[in-house]
């Protein structure tokens, strides 16, 4: 077949530019990707030669080269791993097959340290390649299958795929260097490179350089070693090989579980949130091994989805090396060691949480919402869970846990108040906060959607109930208003029952129910859901989802000691015109919905009444 041009997908055209762009401090990483990249290719052929051990006859011995030919200005990194037929190469080279690729790649900062690490975002670290060569060459051969391709690049927006010859199986990525990386070139500068980055890589990595050949890391698995003889520098490389990462782990767990069962975990919590971590598709990054073999990346059984953040392998001691997937799913012991690294890593995380908590805080905001799910999906874990869950609150001083909220309860406060929107500064201005601060009351700040999922689930805390704020059953008028000054004039009770009548006339079934409001001390009216009626934000979610069609009809709480229901009240009681109340009624009514973040039903009413309104206003004045 003769040599086909191809332009690369639009996100990898992209990410290209960021490489190109990146800061020079970086590229030194171009080499640890490749050789990570090997030594996977090495580590899913191994785990195929299982089943099928003819793939290996040949060449049993697996093993990373660096070849350096500073004449040809040329480094190449060759492995014998599982390699890539033509198809491969243009699926894994030319495409990132990643769900929402394209609309994350739009809001790239600029900040070219920071944006390079949305390489590893995409685990695609082969395109640091083109940071020091200004064309690369990847000759493969699939383990049992006959041809060899070359796929080609100048990084430039198009790649060549054809033909090739290659005398055994696996990859060999040839990167012909620009001009002044000549450190690239040197047999020193590459021995250290891969003792900073590569050495827990449990491959050998020969460096050859035309004089000579000479092994460059330990080649021992990191995960077996003592924790006490591994550094903190050790750990961040292995976590950036295993997780396909560039930040630097936010929390390492490392322990040997030994008795009946053994097996060994080292896991990481990143310090940085992936991009699709709320996908739906997106699977946790816990590879499995059993006895130093890797065995799967994709074992749902491993590890809950509601810690899917987590980087790092199980090397187990236990289980058949030649375990199907079909028998993963049903493994009593697979369950176990998932059991023990919930419980393991829920207890880091306390304490971590006790110990420094404004750390915490920052693995909360990355992760507290997939956490969260957990308080839905798993009620064994529920209440360990619960402690280390944070919230925002209209109190000052930060996130809060449940605990802490419970014990500064005002007196006569019976349940844990809650809020619940879109966004913190949508729901820090909710009309229907008001009575509660005037009370000092705090409220807890919604603002993830599973929290409408897990509250009800949860139902209680410490005996005390959730509920939200923007319920009718928040009853407030048991506790105090504190600071509460003397109203320049008493309410009317009889004028404003007489405001709520001309309400209900106006307005009819577009309401539930027209009501006096124990918790509006600044705005004039607000909307609430009745008891037993879908939270007010919960329903908006299900109509963005398409999971119904039309809500409940909301209560209309008006607040009798605001200035415009005052003077509504009084208008009522001279005989107003019926037209021009009812149009009042209705803005009252629309102003509410606005506040709650929604459009009028009949916008050209709204508008034609707001204008007549202000016509007057004008007139009187």
């Amino acid at each position: 077949m003769a040599e086909e041009k191809l332009s690369f997908q639009t996100e990898v055209s992209r990410l290209l530019r960021i490489v190109a762009n990146s800061l020079y401090s970086e590229k030194r990483i171009f080499l640890r990707e490749l050789i990570s990249n090997a030594s996977d290719a090495c580590d899913r052929l191994r785990y195929e030669a299982i089943t099928e051990p003819g793939l290996i006859d040949d060449d049993p011995e697996f093993r990373v080269r660096i070849e350096l030919d500073p004449e040809a200005r040329t480094v190449s990194v060759v492995d014998n791993g599982i390699g890539m037929n033509r198809e491969g190469l243009i699926a894994d080279l030319g495409t990132i097959a990643r769900s929402g690729t394209s609309a994350y790649l739009e809001q790239v900062s600029g900040d070219e340290a920071k944006d390079m690490a949305l390489i590893g975002q995409f685990g695609v670290g082969f395109y640091s390649a083109f940071m020091v060569a200004d064309r690369v060459e990847v000759t493969s051969r699939r383990a049992g299958e006959d041809g060899a391709w070359r796929w080609a690049s100048e990084g430039l927006g198009e790649f060549t795929v054809g033909e090739a010859e290659r005398a055994g199986r696996g990859t060999t990525v040839t990167l012909y260097m620009r001009d002044g990386e000549d450190e690239f070139l040197e047999p020193a500068g590459l021995r250290g490179i891969v003792k900073t980055y590569s050495d827990h890589i449990a491959l050998p990595i020969v460096l050859a350089d035309g004089g000579g050949e000479e092994t460059v890391n330990e080649a021992s698995a990191l995960w077996t070693r003592p924790r006490a003889e591994i550094d903190r520098d050790q750990y961040s490389e292995f976590y950036r090989h295993v997780g396909h990462a560039f930040d630097e782990p936010w929390m390492t767990i490392h322990w040997r579980a030994e008795g009946v069962h053994e097996y060994t975990t080292l896991a990481f919590i990143p310090s940085q949130r992936p991009f699709d971590l709320f996908n739906p598709e997106r699977k946790h990054g816990v590879k499995l091994y059993v006895k130093r073999v890797f065995v799967t990346d994709d074992c749902a059984e491993l590890v809950p989805q509601w810690l899917r953040f987590l980087r790092g392998l199980v090397d187990s001691e236990d289980l058949p090396l030649n375990i199907s997937r079909e028998m993963l799913q049903n493994n009593p012991l697979l369950a176990r060691m998932r059991a023990a690294i919930v419980r393991r890593v829920l207890g880091e995380l306390a304490k971590k949480a006790e110990a420094e908590p404004a750390d915490y805080a920052a693995f909360w905001e990355n992760f507290g919402p997939v956490l969260k799910e957990g308080l839905y999906e798993d009620p064994d874990n529920r209440g360990e869970i619960l402690k280390l869950a944070r919230f925002h609150s209209t109190a000052d001083g930060g996130p809060v846990g449940l605990d802490a909220y419970v014990e500064r309860m005002k007196e006569g406060q019976e349940a844990i108040y809650y809020i619940a929107g879109e966004a913190l500064d949508s729901v820090r201005q909710s009309p229907q906060l008001e009575g509660f601060r005037a009370r000092g009351i705090e409220v807890l700040l919604m603002t993830d959607p599973v929290d409408e999922f897990w509250i009800p689930a949860v139902g209680t805390h410490a005996d005390k109930p959730f509920r939200s704020a923007t319920r009718a059953g928040a009853d407030l008028a048991d506790i105090a208003v504190e600071d509460a000054a003397e109203s320049g004039e008493a309410i009317d009770q009889g004028r404003i029952d007489s405001v709520i009548a001309m309400f209900k006339l106006a307005l009819k079934d577009e309401v539930k129910d027209v009501r006096s409001s124990d918790r509006l001390t600044d705005s004039a009216a607000c909307l609430v859901a009745d008891e037993g009626d879908l939270d007010i934000n919960l329903e908006r979610l299900l109509k963005q989802h398409g999971q119904i069609e039309s809500g409940f009809k909301r209560i209309l709480e008006i607040n009798p000691g605001h200035d415009l229901i005052r003077s509504l009240a009084e208008a009522v009681g001279k005989g107003a015109a019926a037209g021009r109340l009812s149009d009042t009624a209705w803005l009252v009514l629309d102003q509410a919905r606005i506040m709650e973040g929604e459009t009028p039903p009949d916008p050209a009413a709204f508008s034609r009444r707001m204008s007549e309104a202000l016509a007057r206003g004008l007139d009187a004045g």
